[in-house]
């Protein structure tokens, strides 16, 4: 399984899926719209791992900004308030936005 390499800048939607076991995206990012924030290196998949098996491939791990307001219908903070998530390449499909 090959995952897009994307660019630090690059608009990216977390997959909305939602399988049982053991899974790295949180809830909270599943289905939303963020930017690469940055590249923290390839790592053995931990969704493989979890249950006994080698992690291979190794899977990018990317940092995520998210825009607050857009993860919590609740938020009352600032609009300029982000977080940074780090979501592995197989959660990650690239935007047909691209770059905002």
């Amino acid at each position: 399984m090959s995952f897009p390499t994307l660019a630090v800048g690059e608009t990216v939607i977390v997959r909305a899926s939602f399988p049982p076991g053991h899974t790295r995206a949180p809830h909270y990012v599943r289905g939303r719209r963020g930017v690469v924030a940055g590249i923290a290196g390839q790592y053995p998949n931990p969704e493989e791992l979890a249950y006994g098996r080698s992690g291979k491939p190794e899977l990018p791990l990317y940092r995520v900004r998210f825009h607050q307001r857009d993860l919590w219908d609740d938020y009352r903070g600032s609009a300029d308030d982000t977080v940074v998530v780090e979501v592995y390449a197989n959660w990650l499909e690239r935007s047909s936005e691209g770059r905002p």
